[in-house]
């Protein structure tokens, strides 16, 4: 799925306007009609207090407050506003309201108009007083009442984005802290990406996308940098296992991991890979290492390194299909070395890296050019501050991974809630499954092994990453069902994902 940006989703809209064709004011009003389908689904209390703006978003809200009067809740509605000018169909809206119930309207001009003592402590609090179209903080009166509303403890859904909260924003300028904290966000269509963002998701909550009914056509024809991963999308790039095959036709990976203390990193790593559908892995690691590794993961081979704690060289590497560096290693001056001559030394292997391989390149600038195009990096955001730098916002984080990626020609995996894969155009991929029971150790070592794994057998570099997070987060999901967020370990990922692979198998 696209995110269009604040523009587009205009255009988007009238374009639907022009071409299904419906007028505006029928838009609008499916869009309130699906989220009182959605309120009626999900919400058992009985009573709303209703924030309207000025704009189309305050339309929505209007609307959904007329709605309502079909139903036996009890409604309170406030209309804030700061001058007489309404949008065409929030005052069209604003009349059908009056007409059918003005008793529940309040216009609010100044704060003394709104009783905040009034609403019930387990009333639902519908926020409908700016969309996305929004691009300058609030100030004045829908300040100090979105202020108002987040010293409540009442529980509040906004309407297409909360009321404060930009779609996007410009990397050089930081979003605004006067924000609705909505508990849940209804947004129209598809999400925007500032959902996405980590300062801002405390005000977002948990979202739901409702479609209305907007052009397909239209969004696909629509350039765009940012997409959300969705199941169908993987279940495309799932390679399906021919009946007569053997492990040959899986692919031999490489993976270089595990330093003296460190051998769980590589283990975590080898078992992930294998569990991911690899013909053949060689895990190398030092020579104090072997024992370990052959014990706690027999099914991978071992390549032995002459040092007795670190790595120092590799194997040939003909006959490898893909390579994997980094988890558990070292930065000692050897391996630095050796790591030089292994990216000098690749001809047309895959390339993954992680953990202590990023910060060798982070500490060697000079290595990130020798990259082969379209290697993939897995860092978290201390992990890419080292290799990019700093960022003032999140905004500007996301124009930092892009420029990145291009510069170096590498897909980047920035690892996180929504981990975010940039391919080398800048184009960016959104992750949606995952949770925070995954923010422990090893799992970036699981990650780094499920997209070793997804190269050797042939995937595309996009795809293997793409692919590999979606999946991997999913085992993170179904752990979680088995296990605590708190209780959650790297092992239980591995361990769960035969199910996430399961879960991609077409039935017929």
């Amino acid at each position: 799925m696209k995110i269009l940006n604040p523009e587009q989703t205009r255009a988007l809209d009238q374009y639907s306007i022009q071409n299904e064709p419906i007028p505006s004011i029928d838009l609008m009003e499916r869009a309130a009609q699906s989220c009182i389908d959605w309120l009626l689904a999900n919400i058992h209390q009985q009573s709303f207090y209703i924030f309207a703006g000025a704009g189309n978003n305050g339309g929505d809200g209007l609307a959904i407050a007329r709605t309502l009067n079909h139903f036996p809740f009890h409604k309170k509605v406030f209309l804030v506003k700061t001058s007489n000018k309404l949008s065409k169909d929030t005052k069209k809206n604003l009349d059908r309201l009056q007409q059918t119930d003005a008793s529940c309207l309040t216009i609010v001009e100044k704060m003394n108009d709104i009783d905040f003592n009034e609403i019930k402590k387990d009333a639902i609090i519908i926020d409908a007083l700016f969309g996305s179209g929004l691009n300058r903080p609030l100030e004045g009166l829908y300040q100090e009442v979105v202020e108002e509303i987040n010293k409540l403890s009442n529980k509040v859904i906004s309407i297409d984005i909360p009321s404060g909260l930009f779609a996007e924003y410009d990397k050089n300028s930081n979003q605004s802290t006067s924000i609705i904290k909505a508990h849940t966000t209804l947004t129209f269509q598809m999400p925007k990406l500032s959902f996405f963002l980590p300062e801002s998701s405390h005000y977002v909550g948990k979202w739901h996308v409702l479609n209305i009914g907007l052009s397909n056509k239209f969004t696909q024809e629509q350039p765009c940098q940012h997409h959300i991963v969705e199941k169908n999308e993987i279940k495309k790039m799932h390679k399906k296992r021919a009946l007569h095959s053997h492990k040959g036709n899986y692919g031999h990976a490489l993976l270089i991991a595990g330093s003296y203390g460190k051998m769980g990193a590589a283990i975590i790593s080898s078992k992930a890979c294998l569990r991911s559908g690899v013909g053949l892995l060689s895990t190398h690691v030092p020579h104090w290492g072997y024992n370990i590794i052959q014990t706690a993961v027999p099914e991978a081979m071992t390549s032995i390194d002459r040092s007795d704690m670190i790595f120092t060289e590799f194997p040939d590497l003909n006959g490898f299909n893909a390579i994997g560096i980094g988890p558990g290693l070292n930065k000692k001056k050897n391996s630095i070395l050796a790591f030089e001559n292994l990216l000098n030394s690749i001809n047309s292997q895959a390339l993954v890296i992680d953990a202590d391989g990023l910060n060798i390149l982070s500490e060697n600038k000079h290595l990130l050019k020798k990259l082969p195009k379209n290697t993939i990096l897995t860092p978290h955001p201390k992990e890419f501050e080292r290799l990019a730098g700093s960022w003032k916002n999140d905004m500007q984080k996301l124009a930092l991974l892009k420029e990145f990626s291009q510069q170096y020609e590498v897909t980047t995996v920035l690892k996180g809630a929504h981990t975010i894969s940039c391919l080398a155009d800048g184009t960016c991929y959104f992750n949606t499954t995952g949770n925070p029971g995954m923010a422990t150790a090893g799992s970036g070592d699981a990650l780094t092994g499920v997209i070793l794994a997804l190269l050797a057998q042939g995937y595309c570099c996009k795809d293997a990453a793409i692919f590999g997070v979606y999946v991997h987060g999913k085992a993170g999901d179904i752990a979680l069902k088995k296990e605590s967020a708190e209780s959650l370990i790297a092992s239980d990922i591995i361990s769960c994902l035969g199910a996430a692979f399961k879960g991609l198998e077409v039935r017929g």
